[in-house]
C-alpha cells in the first residue's frame, strides 16, 4: 500500500511555476472548494490548505498543508501542491508535483455543516464511514464480483459501542479481503492489512535484493559496463550483443525515502543523463527495461523516463475518477496525460519491457505509458499486478487509516487493466521456484533473442 499524505492522494498535479502577471490577475483561491470526485472539500486561507473527507456518513478532518508561495502549498512530506483558478473565480484546478493530471474544484458558499462537528467516538460511526467511503468511491465492485451491500449486512451487526480497535480492524480486514486489491489497505499503529492478487507476490526489500543478486550473477556477470543509480533503485548495464539493460525497482526513493519529489526527479535526471549519453543512444541495438520487481511510486517519474524514449509526442493514457456517490459508472472527464520528448538525448530504438505480478502501481502506469510508444516495443513475462489508481488515504474518527483506489487509467480505446494487469505479448515464467532452482531467467533470455543485436 502506498502510504502518502491524504491531501496528496486526493489531488494531482504539475510542478509549480513562477507566478506570471496573468496568474497574479486571477481571482483569489481563498475560500471553500468541493473537488469533482474524491469525496473531498478543501478550505484555503490564512496560509493553510485544509482537507475534509466527506461521505453521507459524515465528515472527517484530513491533512493540513502550509502555503509556500502564491497558489502553492507544501504537505508534511514535502510534496508541492498548486491551486489556480480557471474560467472564473468559482472554478479551479489542483495538482501535485508527484502525480499526473489535475483535480477540478468548484467554489461553494461555506464548509458543509457535517464538517463543523465531530463524529461520535463510537466503533459504529467508524464502520459507517469506512463502508460508505467504499460505497461512494470504489469503482470495481462489479468487476470483482463483490456485493458490498451484502458485506455491510453481514458485518454491521457485529459492531457495537464496546467493540475494541483490534476487533474493528479485524472486521474491516475481512470485509475487504475478497477484493484482492493491492491498493486497498488498513493501518492502525503496527497493525497493517493489505494483500495482492492471488498467485503474485508483493515487492519487498528482501525480494528485490534476492532477484537483483540473481540477475547480476546470471545475466550481467559478463556485462562490460554495470552501474547502480538512485540509491540502488536503478541499474544499467551494457550487454555484449550491443543491447542495453535498465532495471527499475521503483519510481521513488531515489534520493532517500523522505526526500521531496524535486530531489527524486533531480536524481532520476542525473541517472538518465549518465545512461542515455549521445554515444550510447546511437549505438544501442535494443533496450531491455526490467520492471519485474517494481513497487511503484510516482507516475510522473515514469512519464519522465518515457520522455527519453521517443522523438514524437503521444498520449500515455487518460485518467478519470469516479465522481457520483450513487452511480459507479459515472466519472470525471478523462484527462489525457501526454509524453513530450525530452530536451536531452533520447533512445528511440526497439524496447523490450519485462513485467510480472510484482510489477505494481506506478510500475504498471509506466508499462501502460509505453503501449503506444512510437517505435517497436514488446512486453515479455507475466501480467502486472492490476492496480493503477492513486490511493485515497482516509482517516476514521478514531484515528485509524485506510486506503482505496477511485481512478481508472484508460488506453486510447477506453480499456483499463485494473484487476487483470497489463498482459505480456510474449509469455514467460518470472522468478518461479523452478527458474531459481535451475538458474534460468526465461523472460530475460527471450528479450535478448527478440531484440536486434550487433
Amino acid at each position: 500500500m502506498r502510504i502518502v499524505t491524504a491531501t496528496v492522494v486526493a489531488l494531482t498535479l504539475t510542478a509549480a511555476a513562477a507566478p506570471t502577471a496573468a496568474a497574479a490577475a486571477r481571482p483569489s483561491t481563498d475560500g471553500v472548494w468541493r473537488m469533482d470526485g474524491y469525496g473531498t472539500v478543501l478550505t484555503l486561507g490564512g496560509g493553510v490548505l485544509q482537507e475534509y473527507q466527506t461521505t453521507s456518513a459524515g465528515c472527517v478532518k484530513g491533512d493540513t498543508s502550509q502555503q509556500t508561495g502564491p497558489g502553492t502549498y507544501t504537505t508534511t512530506d514535502g510534496t508541492v501542491l498548486t491551486v489556480r483558478t480557471v474560467h472564473d473565480g468559482d472554478h479551479a484546478v489542483l495538482a501535485a508535483d508527484s502525480s499526473v493530471g489535475h483535480r477540478g474544484l468548484r467554489r461553494i458558499a461555506a464548509l458543509p455543516a457535517d464538517c463543523t462537528r465531530a463524529l461520535p467516538d463510537d466503533p459504529r460511526a467508524d464502520f459507517d464511514v469506512f463502508w460508505q467511503t467504499f460505497e461512494e468511491n470504489y469503482p470495481f465492485f462489479a468487476a470483482k464480483g463483490v456485493d458490498w451491500h451484502a458485506v455491510r449486512d453481514r458485518y454491521r451487526p457485529s459492531v457495537h459501542k464496546d467493540t475494541t480497535r483490534k476487533e474493528l480492524f479485524d472486521v474491516f480486514s475481512r470485509m475487504v479481503r475478497p477484493l484482492y486489491d493491492a491498493h486497498v489497505g488498513i493501518q492502525d499503529g503496527d497493525r497493517v492489512f493489505y494483500q495482492v492478487r492471488p498467485g503474485t507476490e508483493m515487492p519487498s526489500e528482501e525480494l528485490d535484493a534476492k532477484v537483483k543478486k540473481f540477475i547480476v550473477a546470471r545475466d550481467l556477470e559478463d556485462a562490460p559496463c554495470r552501474r547502480d543509480f538512485a540509491d540502488g533503485r536503478i541499474t544499467y548495464a551494457d550487454l555484449r550483443g550491443g543491447q542495453g539493460y535498465l532495471r527499475i525497482s521503483g519510481f521513488g526513493g531515489y534520493a532517500g525515502e523522505d526526500a521531496p519529489y524535486s530531489a527524486q526527479q533531480a536524481e532520476l535526471d542525473r541517472a538518465l543523463n549518465t545512461i542515455l549519453t549521445p554515444d550510447r543512444v546511437r549505438r544501442l541495438t535494443g533496450l531491455i527495461i526490467d520492471l519485474r520487481i517494481n513497487g511503484g511510486g510516482s507516475d510522473t517519474l515514469g512519464i519522465r523516463i518515457a520522455q527519453r524514449l521517443t522523438d514524437t509526442p503521444y498520449i500515455a493514457y487518460s485518467k478519470r475518477a469516479r465522481n457520483d456517490p450513487a452511480d459507479p459508472t459515472r466519472h470525471t472527464r478523462p484527462e489525457p496525460v501526454p509524453v513530450v520528448p525530452a530536451d536531452a538525448p533520447r533512445y528511440t530504438g526497439p524496447v523490450a519491457v519485462l513485467t510480472g505480478g510484482s510489477t505494481v502501481s506506478a510500475g504498471e502506469t509506466f508499462t501502460q505509458a509505453l503501449l503506444d510508444r512510437p517505435g517497436r516495443t514488446v512486453r515479455v513475462g507475466q501480467p502486472t499486478q492490476g492496480v493503477f489508481s492513486d490511493v485515497m488515504l482516509r482517516h476514521l474518527p478514531d484515528g485509524m487509516l485506510f486506503g482505496l483506489p477511485n481512478e481508472e487509467y484508460l488506453t486510447r480505446t477506453g480499456r483499463t487493466f485494473d484487476g487483470t494487469g497489463v498482459p505480456p505479448q510474449l509469455t514467460e515464467p518470472v522468478f518461479t521456484k523452478e527458474e531459481f532452482d535451475r538458474g534460468r531467467d526465461s523472460a530475460f533470455d527471450r528479450a535478448v533473442r527478440t531484440l536486434p543485436s550487433a
